[in-house]
């Protein structure tokens, strides 16, 4: 499956992904990239809020899921089960990048380990999405 093949057409373009400055850059089931601006996505501190981080995280995941999911029907959908994610150092300023890599591709569960980086390559979040995999 190529990223194209993707339904990221089904998004919204007032949905969270468009609202929080994400951009998709690589979709398939073994792996999901994506970039999302630190500026205003910020917590009262100034610092990137944690929410937009496992906003990204899980928007990642999810969109490898689901192309996961197709693979194994052409109705597949992925629906997330669980979300965790541990911060380890902040943001002010630039782009961060989110890299979700698959952990386990079954045939009703997806789980997959998102790492969050700053522009210089440091690690600032790492978190863990496991996807229920149906049928629509």
């Amino acid at each position: 499956m190529s990223d194209a093949e993707v339904p990221l057409l089904n998004a919204p373009a007032d949905g969270l992904i468009a609202r929080m400055g994400i951009s998709i850059l690589k979709v398939t089931p073994d792996i999901a990239i994506g970039t999302m601006p630190v500026e205003g996505n910020t917590q009262p501190y100034g610092l990137l809020h944690g929410g937009a981080s496992a906003v990204l995280a899980e928007s990642l995941a999810s969109l490898a899921a689901m192309a996961h999911a197709l693979t194994l029907d052409p109705e597949g959908i992925a629906v997330g089960v669980d979300l965790n994610i541990t911060h380890v150092r902040s943001a002010r300023t630039g782009t961060v990048t989110g890299t979700a890599t698959a952990i386990h591709l079954g045939r009703t569960i997806a789980s997959y380990e998102v790492v969050v980086e700053d522009d210089a390559g440091a690690k600032l979040a790492v978190a863990r999405l496991t996807c229920a995999l149906r049928t629509r």
